[in-house]
Order: structure tokens, then C-alpha cells, then sequence
């Protein structure tokens, strides 16, 4: 996943142990090989190097499901969340300091566009050269509600996983205390702005300031707007409650690409539990307890 992961549960044994974390383990190892586009064998990796070719693949029903998910998410945010955007990494790099230009950032725009794709789960592909799918947004998430699931099909009640802050629970401690999960501050390391209690279900964060860079006094963030190819300003941080941590996600990615105001209207009008961080590291939170 490229990023600190945790596992945690309470286990009746060792072998019980053994056999949970062993199924978390091969399951990432499995969606890592099946969605990465940093593995050159993934069927991701596959579908990208024959865009605008007449290559065609069949889509499996794990895959297809992710992708009427990402249908209704593009849908629900106006275009916002978009699976095709990722190809804009190639011109904005926040290892390097540099500010694109115009005309690079309209001739990527033209590779994007969920609403390009023919939905066809037998006879898939991606009709624009340089067009690239990227579950990122996605698969960290769908992984946590995943691992999830496999630790309470092994009798383990008890458990948290943490895929780099994209996290699910199942089941709070044994005694009913709840899992307390401090939401970062934005500059300050290791001080949480918030605490959350999370008995169940999933919570996912999404902010500008883990990659971003700083020019000519102003902030370019990693959360890039697939519309206009810049990125977006507005909140700082943003962290959603929801039954399954796929849910959370996107609504935490939503809100941020949204800007500020629309962001926490759009976000207060869903009815999920969050928190929100403005540029001043002023918080708000819906969260009850």
C-alpha cells in the first residue's frame, strides 16, 4: 500500500493469530497485484499500456462492482471524483517544486474523463491514448472493509485495521470501550486536532498537507481538481464516519475537492458524522460523544 499499515484484534490464541493476520496478509498481497499501477502486471498496469488501442479486456465481478461504485461517486460529486484523474501526477510533481503550464495541463486534461469509458464489463477499454485508470482512491479503503470482514470470519470480535488512516473496525475492545482515533493536525506531527471514538464501521480522512509544496508563498496541494487540473483550494483536512470505509473515503475526498463552503455544506447535508479542518486549523466536528 506504500504506506504504514496496522493490524490490531485480540485473539483467543495463537493459531487464531496466526491465521488472521495470514489472511490479511495474502489479501493485500492479492488486491496490491490486482489494482496497483506501480506493478507492471496488474490487470490496472495492463489496461493503462493498451489505451487507445483496440484491445479489449474482460472485466471480473470484484472489478466491475468497483466500478459502478466509482459511477455513482463521479455522479454524486458532479464530476469531481473521477478514477481517470490520476493521470494528471505526471505534470504535477511535489517531489519538485514546479508549477505546470496551461497548455501541459489542457493537453492532459483531454485523458480525462470518467464519462468517456464504455461501460462494457466483456469488451473494456480505454478509448484515449494516455488515458489511465487509478483506484487509489478506492482500493486502500475497500482493503480496510475487506480485512475487516476476514478477521471476523476467523471469530475475531475484537479488531482494528489501519491502512495508513483509512480505517474499519470490528468490534470495539472487549470490555465496550471504543478505539480512540486522533485525526492529525496539519502541522503540528503527532498532535491530533480531534479524537474520535469508533465503536464500528469505517472512518477515512482525506487532507492537503500530507504531499503538497510551497511557492511563491502559496500552497499547491496532491488533491488535484479533474475538471480544471489544478489543485483544489479550500479545507484543510476532512474526516467522514460510514458504515463501510469505502463510503468514508469518498466522502472525505468529495468534500475536499469541493472547496471550503460547498465542501461543508455538501458534506453536512449527507448526514455522515465528520470533521472538518479549515486553513486556520479551525475544527469543526458532527461527530456525537
Amino acid at each position: 500500500m506504500g504506506s504504514p499499515c496496522a493490524l490490531s484484534f485480540y485473539c483467543e490464541s495463537e493459531q487464531q493469530f496466526d491465521q488472521a493476520k495470514g489472511a490479511c496478509v495474502e489479501e493485500m498481497a492479492r488486491l496490491e497485484a490486482k489494482y496497483s499501477r506501480y506493478q507492471p502486471d496488474s490487470l490496472i498496469s495492463k489496461i493503462n499500456n493498451a489505451a487507445g488501442t483496440e484491445q479489449l479486456f474482460e472485466i471480473d465481478t470484484e472489478t466491475w462492482i468497483l466500478m459502478q461504485y466509482a459511477t455513482i461517486a463521479h455522479r454524486e460529486s458532479d464530476g469531481l471524483f473521477d478514477i481517470t484523474s490520476g493521470v494528471l501526477r505526471q505534470i504535477w510533481d511535489f517531489k519538485n517544486p514546479t508549477v505546470p503550464s496551461q497548455e501541459d495541463i489542457n493537453r492532459t486534461l483531454d485523458k480525462i474523463g470518467f464519462d468517456k469509458l464504455p461501460m462494457e464489463q466483456q469488451a473494456f477499454r480505454l478509448p484515449v491514448t494516455g488515458m489511465e485508470l487509478d483506484f487509489g482512491g478506492i482500493v486502500k479503503e475497500y482493503a480496510a472493509d475487506v480485512l475487516a470482514n476476514f478477521i471476523g470470519e476467523v471469530g475475531i470480535r475484537h479488531g482494528l485495521v489501519d491502512l495508513a488512516g483509512d480505517i474499519a473496525a470490528a468490534g470495539p475492545h472487549p470490555d465496550g470501550r471504543p478505539w480512540e482515533i486522533g485525526i492529525r493536525h496539519p502541522a503540528i506531527p503527532g498532535e491530533p486536532v480531534a479524537k474520535i471514538a469508533l465503536h464500528s464501521g469505517g472512518l477515512a480522512s482525506s487532507g492537503d498537507y500530507a504531499r503538497c509544496f510551497v511557492l511563491d508563498d502559496k500552497k499547491y496541494s496532491h488533491i488535484l481538481n479533474p475538471i480544471t487540473g489544478w489543485p483544489v483550494e479550500g479545507l484543510a483536512g476532512v474526516s467522514v464516519w460510514a458504515e463501510q470505509c469505502i463510503v468514508a473515503g469518498t466522502l472525505a475526498t468529495i468534500a475536499m475537492l469541493k472547496g471550503e463552503e460547498e465542501g461543508k455544506k455538501w458534506i453536512a447535508e449527507t448526514g455522515a458524522p465528520y470533521v472538518t479542518i479549515d486553513q486556520h486549523f479551525r475544527v469543526e466536528s458532527q461527530f456525537k460523544g
